[in-house]
């Protein structure tokens, strides 16, 4: 359990559900020919996993001083699990994952995507272990990331099956899955910047750079009702321009995602203890989860 809890097995998890729900429920329905067997796509989602497995371990490698000042009781690596027992992990799960990405890659007969994986394994660790410390830069190469996440799957599933005559209808949909990666981008962003206040005591303790230990805890946290507002406006006008015919879709969205990020953005304005910012982080992986769960109406939309 100790592993589990430290490669985040539940982020693992909501990662490999987006991937899947991208195939199957929103390409696979439309009788579009994709370029991923069922096989393939299970090594992608595979591939995806332990790399992001791997960074979760070497994250923890490096926040071991920060955590025993802001989570003692969530303390893994040091604790629970050796120094040296994390790194072989980290290095186990990225030669797994790298690996797979070269068999993925060469199987659809695309070998430059190979690097796609390297990229990313490369980006975890420097973040890891360089960018987290610093402003805001890494806030947003691990939100790029978690983007890239939804991006790659139609990166492999579409552009190697591209040609004259389908060029037009395969835009649109990876145009439909570059939004939905905008708007992870947009929710991980808000939700490290969230983070990074909770864990304002333990960060400073180490000489951390984050936002809110550079402008101060009240700026940071004006700074974050406001980046909740635009997620906020965003889906509202996508559902009032694209939605509003269905019923069922705009039902959803109103419940499910502008409901709550409604109430995250009165939240963090109200916000003052380190308690109402880790209810907002939660919360906003909630929005994630249904926004991605989203992908399930498109058939019906």
């Amino acid at each position: 359990m100790n592993v589990l809890n430290l490669i985040r097995w539940k982020n693992l998890l909501l990662i490999a559900l987006v991937q899947l729900l991208i195939k199957y429920a929103f390409l696979e329905p439309f009788g579009v020919d994709f370029g991923l067997t069922t096989l393939q796509i299970s090594i992608l989602v595979l591939a995806t996993i332990c790399i992001a497995a791997a960074g979760n371990v070497i994250n923890d490698i490096y926040d071991v001083e920060t955590d025993f000042v802001n989570k003692p009781d969530k303390l893994i690596v040091g604790k629970s699990i050796s120094e040296k027992t994390a790194y072989n992990l980290f290095i186990a799960l990225n030669v797994i994952g790298v690996g797979l990405g070269y068999y993925l890659s060469q199987s659809v007969g695309k070998s430059a995507f190979f690097s796609i994986f390297v990229i990313i394994s490369a980006l975890l660790y420097v973040y890891a272990s360089y960018l987290k410390q610093t402003l805001l830069i890494g806030n947003i190469i691990i939100s790029l990331l978690v983007a890239l996440s939804l991006v790659v799957v139609g990166i492999f599933e579409l552009l190697p099956v591209i040609t004259t005559e389908n060029r037009q209808t395969l835009f649109t949909f990876f145009k439909i899955i570059l939004d939905y990666a905008l708007f992870a981008f947009a929710i991980n962003l808000i939700r490290e910047i969230a983070k990074d206040i909770e864990d304002i005591d333990g960060d400073y303790k180490v000489g951390m750079r984050t936002l809110p230990i550079v402008i101060g805890r009240e700026r940071a946290g004006n700074i974050l009702f406001v980046l909740t507002l635009i997620p906020l406006f965003a889906v509202s006008y996508y559902t009032i321009n694209s939605l509003y015919k269905n019923q069922i879709a705009v039902v959803y969205f109103l419940v499910f995602i502008i409901g709550p990020l409604f109430y995250i953005s009165i939240k963090s304005f109200n916000a003052k203890t380190k308690k109402d910012y880790h209810k907002i982080s939660n919360l906003l992986k909630l929005v994630m989860l249904f926004g991605m769960l989203s992908l399930l109406l498109y058939k019906y939309i």
